[in-house]
């Protein structure tokens, strides 16, 4: 075989690889099949601040083969956190592809590169490719901002738009691949902060810049690092970041007066208020009771002879359920932002708010799945709509929400209902109703929008109208 019909397979590949890889990460066999690199080519990957070498072999199965040792593994990334003994590296930024001298993550872009070219040529493109093309140009700009350390700012939802997302749903596997592919991260990670956070997009810091800080126990977010290739990246965590927007908090420094404590927190209804000599030195906080107590002491009292010292402030990231403890013996606890500055602050009332948010949905959603099946355990038996179950059922209590669609979508028993409404609007109603469901039932980080509790407000309202058969 030619060298040219070599790299005119390898063309084609690359071009099916973007439906391929959907929504994962790129792999090596990737490059491989696409003829960008071939079985046997040697890595290297150098730490040059403590002068370490460390290298490899790609094997014909798209793994690297550790040199020496012969330990395969398929994440570039695993393979260098194993060969360094590190915790995490982004191996595609740490690989050299020896004879091409480049790294593997420049691979990785060509590979993108001729996959959207391919299909960018290719007649009759569909939606669907035209939208990959456009977040491809996109996050290929970002990077280009990224690499001449100039990062674009984006709130979450702007990020999240770019896929056609509004929350963080089915599509968070998708985009944090499309974001590791382009080398790209966000920071602060976009999945634990609100949906109107300011983040960046930037590339994790590499080995030559901050090699403390890429063993240190609070890289989570690198791309490639801890979500390898092979799709580990399962996290569905409600965080602290998700009930605070990290847009800064008021404060008063030790030596204020308590005249400026309270104007703040009266301006601001306030509860609390936080105590900073610096932004990143938490030194406590003053509450109404704790500035009435130090004026009960002392007249002329100051914020200082106010300051309630126990106070805590957790990491954004940080699991909100690790922190409910805390919340109900200090009732707040302030939050820090991936420099450790003090960004938020997540109050009981906050969780509070999120909870009953979470709350209101589900149990609408259980009042409409009880109130359908009483409606068509009164009209019918259960020998007529067994038929349209999607599995046996042996009681009304085995049907699902996809069983009342299909039960409803029948004219013959829509007839029977004799309800005086449309049909085929009523089913599309039950169908965007089923989407809400999902999304609740599936524990999404995000809180259903007002639009979707109307909706299924008003669905009950109705259902509770016509529920008695005619």
């Amino acid at each position: 075989m030619t060298d040219e019909t070599t790299v005119g397979r390898g063309q084609e590949t690359s071009g099916r690889s973007m439906y391929l890889i959907g929504g994962r990460r790129v792999r090596i066999s990737d490059l491989l099949d696409a003829g960008l690199i071939r079985a046997g080519t040697k890595l290297r990957f150098k730490r040059n601040r403590i002068g370490v070498t460390y290298d490899a072999t790609v094997t014909e199965q798209g793994k690297i083969r550790l040199d020496p040792g012969g330990e395969e593994i398929r994440s570039p990334s695993r393979a260098a956190m194993v060969a360094a003994n590190m915790r995490a590296v982004d191996g595609w930024r740490a690989w050299l592809v020896v004879d091409q001298n480049r790294l593997l993550d420049a691979v990785r872009q060509e590979f993108l590169d001729r996959a959207i070219s391919t299909v960018a040529t290719a007649a009759n493109r569909q939606t669907e490719d035209k939208d990959r093309q456009r977040i491809h140009t996109r996050l290929r700009q970002a990077r280009s901002r990224a690499d001449e350390h100039d990062p674009e700012s984006i709130s979450v939802r702007e990020l999240l738009s770019l896929w056609g997302a509004k929350d963080r749903g089915d599509q968070v596997s998708q985009i944090e691949a499309d974001l590791a592919n382009h080398g790209l991260t966000t920071s602060p990670s976009f999945r634990a902060v609100t949906l109107d956070t300011m983040i960046s997009l930037t590339t994790p810091l590499d080995e030559a810049e901050d090699t403390a800080a890429a063993e240190s126990p609070e890289i989570d977010d690198i791309p490639g690092a801890e979500d390898d290739e092979e799709g580990n990246d399962l996290n569905v965590r409600l965080t602290v970041g998700n009930l605070s927007p990290l847009s800064g908090v008021e404060f008063v420094e030790v030596n204020s007066t308590l005249k400026e404590a309270i104007t703040k927190m009266l301006l601001n209804d306030f509860s609390q208020l936080a105590v900073l000599n610096g932004p990143r030195n938490l030194r406590g906080a003053v509450t109404w009771r704790s500035i009435a107590q130090a004026m009960h002491r002392k007249s002329d009292a100051s914020v200082a002879d106010a300051i309630v010292a126990h106070v805590e402030a957790v990491a954004y990231d940080r699991d909100l359920f690790d922190v409910l403890p805390t919340l109900l013996q200090r009732e707040f606890v302030f939050v820090r932002d991936e420099t450790k500055v003090i960004k938020g602050i997540v109050t009981t009332a906050d969780v509070a708010q999120r909870y009953g948010e979470m709350a209101t949905p589900f149990f609408q959603l259980g009042e409409l799945d009880q109130t359908l099946r009483w409606v068509l355990n009164r009209a019918f038996d259960l020998q007529t709509i067994r038929p349209l179950c999607s599995r046996k059922i042996t009681s009304f209590d085995d049907l699902t929400f996809g069983d009342y669609q299909r039960v409803l979508e029948s004219t013959g028993l829509w007839e029977k209902l004799g309800w005086p409404l449309d049909r085929s609007y009523f089913v599309s109603r039950l169908e965007e109703i089923r989407l809400i469901r999902n999304k609740v039932m599936h524990f999404h980080p995000d809180p259903v929008p007002e639009d979707a509790i109307d909706k299924l407000r008003t669905f009950n309202s109705m259902l509770h109208r016509y529920r008695d058969p005619a």
